[in-house]
């Protein structure tokens, strides 16, 4: 148990790799050498794929929930976050309807992330043949796995369409929440075409670690062979050496980049060697770097406080940051000279960068990238932008959240 303790411990609190990118090969991070480059670093074959981008919860699980309720033989779903409640009831009907008629119905639900959630709200799909099981459920033989989590949001019907984004399965995406905060802000994408495999890939890789199975049989794998879409990767990100292919991905983008960088997240507590690539990209090659977060409807305020560490470093750069003021706003969205975007579940911060099991999808399309910067400055209409006299520390308390917030960004 010492030793446990003193991994989880670590993990929270050791040295991070640095990361550091000395060219961005290919000259252009449009360029065909440039894409070999990004799936060779990222383990992610490039593959075509079509998107479709859904806001808020009002659009993206009516979309989910016709998706499923047209499944004809699979249902595989991951996610960090399955609360109980109207949202998570008309999910597990739809999906238990199907279950009942002869389709393979599997869902992997983060122990953590739910710890709320009794086990019982799956029975009924249980007994009509579907299949749930956590991940990483904590008992003392598994102290060691503590501190990874999945983080990943993700379903995937029939082997040719996929769903990946910010959101998970609970109401306070689709109404005001019990506290009688407003309805997050999040964003979701269909996602058809080649693609698809490489999310059924991260599925099985949990399918297997949480149930023992390898995920096969003939329903599971109907594909649809298309060249349609946008060249994209699927980023499969799972913590190893103290690193994660996620991870890797944000830093070659930022890299690349010689215009813009628009990063929305929830939380922004990059690490050292992402925090200097911001700065370096906004101070010394004049790339505008606007980043919008969280503000006063934050779900964790320790965090909100926590980042102003790094957020004066990159003000004093020459970036701008932004606080969204209408609702929480968890989606998750990197988009690079309107050409790159990146999408999926990952957080600006070292949680999702070196110890959650994440899902991403970077596609070179420069429509989807227009759709997505329309989202943005329509959200920086509702946004307070921050200076750097707002974040000035004051008091002991200002002091001790800016020493947490560098002891958090894990400086090496």
């Amino acid at each position: 148990m010492v030793v446990y303790g003193a991994k989880v411990a670590i993990n929270l609190f050791g040295p991070s790799l640095p990361y550091s990118m000395p060219d961005c090969p290919g000259g252009s991070n449009e360029s065909p050498e440039f894409l070999e480059f990004l799936s060779v670093v990222t383990d992610a074959p490039v593959r075509r794929a079509r998107f479709h981008r859904y806001l808020n919860g009002p659009e993206f699980y009516p979309a989910q929930l016709e998706g499923i309720r047209d499944a004809k033989n699979a249902v595989n779903m991951e996610y960090y976050e399955w609360s109980p409640g109207e949202v998570s009831g008309e999910f597990l009907r739809a999906l238990t309807e199907r279950a009942r008629n002869g389709v393979e119905v599997q869902i992997v639900v983060d122990a953590i992330g739910s710890f709320k959630t009794p086990r019982s709200i799956f029975n009924e799909l249980c007994a009509a043949g579907g299949k749930m099981y956590w991940y990483h459920p904590i008992r003392w033989d598994t102290w060691q796995y503590a501190n990874n989590r999945t983080h990943r949001k993700l379903t995937v019907i029939d082997g040719h369409t996929g769903f990946a984004g910010g959101a998970g399965i609970a109401d306070h995406w689709m109404q005001a929440t019990k506290k009688g905060g407003p309805r997050w802000r999040d964003t979701v994408f269909s996602i058809e075409g080649d693609a698809v495999p490489g999310l059924l890939s991260a599925f099985s890789e949990n399918w297997l670690e949480a149930s023992g199975k390898i995920l096969s049989g003939r329903q599971q794998f109907g594909f649809r062979d298309s060249n349609e879409g946008t060249p994209s990767l699927v980023v499969v990100s799972t913590p190893g050496g103290g690193g994660t292919t996620a991870r890797v991905l944000f830093q070659a983008l930022i890299k690349s980049a010689k215009k813009d960088i628009t990063i929305t997240t929830p939380y922004f507590l990059p690490d050292r060697s992402a925090r200097h690539a911001l700065i370096e990209a906004a101070r010394d090659r004049g790339v505008r770097v606007r980043i919008l977060t969280a503000g006063p409807h934050i779900d964790h305020p320790a965090v909100r406080r926590m980042s102003r560490h790094s957020s004066r470093h990159v003000l004093r750069a020459g970036a701008e940051i932004w606080e969204y003021q209408p609702s929480m706003i968890h989606a998750k969205l990197m988009i690079v000279d309107n050409a790159w975007c990146v999408l999926g579940s990952t957080n600006f911060d070292h949680r999702s960068f070196a110890l959650n099991d994440e899902i991403n999808v970077a596609t070179l399309d420069r429509e989807l990238a227009a759709t997505l910067l329309g989202d943005f400055e329509e959200d920086l209409g509702q946004s307070k932008k921050l200076t750097l006299e707002m974040l000035a520390p004051r008091g002991i308390v200002g002091e001790l959240e800016l020493f947490v917030g560098e002891l958090l960004a894990r400086e090496s």
